[in-house]
C-alpha cells in the first residue's frame, strides 16, 4: 500500500475531509490532495505534521509486504519545487531557535581561534 493510500484510508476512517486534515496537519489541500492520488511523495515533514494531525505513528505508513522487519526507510524524492519551499518555510517557521542556536554554535566553532585571542587580548590589555 501506498503512503498517499494509506493517508486517505485513516482520513476517512476518523470521518475527517481533506479540508480538515488541512487544518489540523497546517498543510495545504491541494498538497493532501496531491499525495492521495500519487503524484507527489510527501517530504518527511510533511508526513509528520501528517502524523501528528491524524494522530498516528510514523510506522502506520510503513509498507509490510516490502520491509524487512526492524528496518524503516522512507525514500522521498523532491518532484515539486514549490512544496520544496513550502515545507522548508513551515520547518523554519516552527524550528527558528533552534536553528538560530544551531547558527550561533557553528559561527562560535569556526571562528573560534579569533574568539579566543580576542579574549586573550583584551584580558592582556587590562
Amino acid at each position: 500500500m501506498k503512503i498517499g493510500e494509506r493517508v486517505k484510508e485513516i482520513r476517512i476512517k476518523q470521518g475527517l475531509t481533506q479540508t480538515e486534515l488541512s487544518e489540523k496537519s497546517r498543510i495545504t489541500v491541494r498538497t493532501i490532495q496531491r499525495i492521495e492520488n500519487h503524484e507527489v511523495n510527501p517530504s518527511i515533514h510533511s508526513l509528520k505534521m501528517l502524523c501528528d494531525a491524524l494522530e498516528v505513528p510514523l510506522s502506520e505508513f510503513q509498507d509490510v509486504k516490502t520491509q524487512k522487519p526492524y528496518q524503516f526507510e522512507f525514500k522521498s524524492t523532491i518532484t515539486d519545487m514549490n512544496q520544496l519551499i513550502t515545507d522548508l518555510k513551515t520547518l523554519i517557521n516552527n524550528h527558528w531557535k533552534i536553528l538560530l542556536i544551531i547558527g550561533l554554535i557553528i559561527a562560535f566553532l569556526t571562528n573560534y581561534t579569533d574568539i579566543k585571542s580576542g579574549i586573550l587580548d583584551g584580558w592582556n590589555n587590562r
